[in-house]
This record gives structure tokens, sequence and C-alpha cells, in this order.
């Protein structure tokens, strides 16, 4: 999750909101890929999480990192509560999980090296302690019990919250894992035909990328049960966001719809403010009442978008928040399945014809579908495996015709990226399915065995 936003001045006019979400368009040749992925560390000895303090902790993996590899700390109330160096940064999720939000990159083959480079780092650094990695979109033994909050205070507020606005808020926050990619616009309307098609193929994403078949140490009936955990967490917040693809949808139109998310928090000098339910039109107003007479700023309002979580979202970059995190392969072929679709003029009208006939119930539909069976849902006359097959040969054309080389001229673009999906398109079998099959058969229904046969 997100760390505090900084460099706003104050908010004078009404029209400075969606200005400041206007800022974002940039260029073609301006465009970049951000990578975001988590990963649940736990105690090799035990399977136990990581707790933040200890020799064999969350505090012990950040210091490492820090002082073996360079990273700057981030710190909060006196803990070392994230990294950042060259444009990226280390952060922590509520109940621990490790997350790398990469730096804005220019090709696919340069985030999965830097995907890559961190890995090797956070191996080093967890041989050294005692800790493994593994990537998946749920933790399939812990219960929340023995989930460590982190030192945090968003995350104190957030937890004391959740529960009163849905059911899986707090497990959201401990238990879940995802990857996902930022992308960019040229313009207002670039944003919104990518939003839309970002909207309508997450399940797609979520089929794909399903990797959560297990949680508290049993079968869920779900391929991808982080999926699920998101549909109970906060309707104001979350969901399929049908008013997108209404007429006239634009950076206004998502001003208002952020406006009525109730806020959060409000930063200030170091600390977080309960705001938990108030309207941040209030805030505009001077009538907040965490800070009666005080008016936000630009700051204030990029925090806010940060506890917005559709399905995608969009800032001064759209994020694609769909799939489940993963093994290595799949955290490099997230981002090439949507700088496919999104970077190629060409792909991108092409998955827009696939997606415009349907109505918000098939997209829901859709979603609930895909958490449940993955690439065997079919809902609504829509069959997911042939629908996959078509986004990803456009995510491939669109590729191709990126033709963004890498290792030094000898490999042509990046379409090889995609072959684990392709994979799971020609096989029908996603990560998922490949950890079920294991648990009925040569895990014998021990769940601890994932540990050693999916870590990192």
């Amino acid at each position: 999750m997100s760390i505090p936003q900084s460099g706003g001045g104050p908010i004078e006019r009404h029209e400075q909101l969606a200005e400041y979400l206007a800022a974002g368009c940039k260029p073609r040749q301006d465009w970049r890929i951000g990578t975001e992925h988590e990963k649940f560390g736990y105690i090799k000895d035990t399977l136990a999480p990581l707790p933040y303090d200890g020799p064999t902790s969350i505090r012990a993996m950040l210091e490492g990192l820090r002082d073996r590899f360079g990273w700057a700390p981030i710190e909060e109330g006196g803990h070392l509560i994230g990294l950042e160096k060259d444009g990226a940064n280390v952060s922590l999720e509520p109940g621990g999980a490790l997350e790398l939000s990469g730096a804005p990159l220019e090709t696919i083959h340069q985030t999965c090296d830097e995907v890559n480079e961190h890995l090797r780092e956070v191996k080093e650094i967890a041989d050294g302690i005692g800790a493994g990695f593994i990537g998946l979109g749920a933790a399939p033994i812990w219960r929340h019990e023995d989930m460590p909050l982190m030192p945090k205070g968003r995350y104190k507020l957030m937890d004391a919250y959740m529960n009163r606005v849905g059911t899986d808020g707090t497990t959201m926050m401990r238990r879940t894992c995802t990857v996902q990619v930022n992308l960019d616009f040229s313009s207002e309307a670039d944003m919104v035909q990518k939003m839309r098609v970002a909207l309508a193929l997450q399940p797609v994403a979520t089929a794909l990328f399903a990797n959560s078949p297990f949680f508290e140490g049993k079968v869920n009936g779900h391929k991808s049960w982080r999926s699920r955990v998101w549909r109970h967490l906060d309707a104001a917040r979350t969901g399929m966001l049908p008013f997108v693809f209404e007429e006239g949808f634009g950076f206004e139109a998502w001003v208002q719809y952020a406006l009525d998310v109730p806020m959060y928090f409000v930063y200030r000098d170091g600390r977080y403010v309960d705001a938990l339910g108030m309207s941040f039109r209030d805030f505009l107003k001077g009538e907040l009442p965490a800070l009666p007479g005080e008016t936000p700023t630009l700051s204030d309002w990029a925090d806010h978008l940060t506890t917005v979580f559709p399905e995608a979202r969009t800032k001064k970059y759209i994020e694609m928040r769909g799939a489940d995190g993963g093994p290595w392969r799949r955290l490099c072929a997230l981002p090439a399945f949507w700088v496919g679709l999104m970077y190629d003029q060409s792909a991108l009208d092409g998955a827009w014809d696939l997606v415009k006939g349907w109505d918000a119930e098939t997209r829901e539909a859709l979603r609930v579908a895909a958490s449940v069976d993955g690439l065997q849902a079919e809902t609504h006359g829509v069959t997911m495996h042939a629908l996959a097959r078509e986004v990803l040969a456009l995510s491939e054309a669109g590729l191709k015709a990126r033709a963004r080389e890498g290792a030094g001229g000898m490999v042509p673009d990046e379409t090889h990226f995609l072959n684990a999906l392709k994979e799971s398109v020609e096989t029908g079998m996603v990560p998922a399915d490949e950890l079920l099959d294991h648990y009925h058969g040569d895990w014998n229904g021990d769940l601890s065995r994932i540990y050693a046969a999916f870590s990192y």
C-alpha cells in the first residue's frame, strides 16, 4: 500500500482536483511501466509469518537490504517501515508482506530485470536470517490471529474501520498479495478508453493469474480467493465501477466518484489523523471534523486517491489491480500482458471491440466467475478460456508492434514474457490448478509442502 504523498500545495479551486489527474497526461514517447508485487515472508523453521521485530523479522529484512544493497530508509514513529532507491521503493503491507514498487521504466525487459534483482537481494538477506518468501494470492494456512499488524499509522486506522464496512477488510490487509502494473495515458480520451478496457478485462487477468485456492489450511472453492476477498471488503471503494462506461466519463467524473469515497486519514507532521468515514467534500469547505477550519492540499488529495480500491484505478496513471501474486514468470508476464494491450493503439482498439457490448451485469458476473473457476469460467454467453485466448493474441500483437529490443538487441521484442500465459491458454491450467493437483496428488493434503515447492 502507498506511502504518504508529498509536493502538493493548497487546493483553492475545485478544478485543481481534475487538473491533478490531467497532469499525468504524457506523450507516447514518455510512457513508462511501473510494476508492483507483494510476497509473503515466513520463518523457515516454523513456517510462521514474519513478525516485525526479532532476529528473523521484517525489520531484519529491511535493515539487511538497507545495509547491504544501499537502500535509503523510510521511517515512521521511530520504526523502519520502508526503503527507497533509484525511483523504486520497498514497503510493507499491513500483515508484513513485502512489496516492491518498481521505478517507471521503458520496457518489460527493464522491469523484469528489476524484479530479478530485487528477488535476488531479498533471497540473499532472507537466507541469512532464516526467512523465506513465497508468491501467492492468499496466505494458504495462516489465520488472522497469526498475522502481525505492521507499525504504520495508516494501517492502525484502516484496521479499526474495515469490519464496520464489510466482512473481509482485515483479511485483505493481512492475508492477500497481488502483482499489478501502472501505465500512462496521453489524454483524457486515452485515459477513458484504457480505463474501460482495464476494468472490463480485469477478470481475464484474475483468471490467468489465479493463485489462491487455499485458505486457513483448506481448499476454499475459488481459484482466486484474493479476488473473492476484495468483493467483500468495502462497497464504497471497490468494484467494477459501472459509471466509467457511461457517456461523459472523464477526469471530473473520477473526481466526483473519489469525493464520495469516505476518508481514512489526513497525514500531518509525520502522523496519521483519524478521519474515518468523513467526507473530502467537507474537507474542501474547511468543515472536516478531524481538522476544523483547515482545508486540504493536493498532497491530501493524492493520499485520498490511494484509498480507492476498484479493479482498475486512475491517479496520474492507471493501475491494473486484478491479479494474484505469484511465481517469477508471472511477475514479468503481468506487465507484459497489459502493456501489449494498452501501449499499442490497434491492440487497444481490438480489446475495446471485444468488450464494448457488455453491460454492467456481464462485467460483474465475469469478475465473480473468474474468481471461482479461473479459465473454466463461463457466464452470460462468455467463455473465459476463449476470451483469454483472444485477449492474449491482441497483447502479443501489441508487444510485437512495440518492437522493444532486449539483451543488447538479441531479443527482438517483449513477447516472450507472455510465454507463461500462453502455456495456460494452451493447457487450460493456471497456477491455482497446479497447486490443487499437488495438494490432491503428491502432497497428500499436506499444505505445508507449498513453502518448499513454491518459494522464491
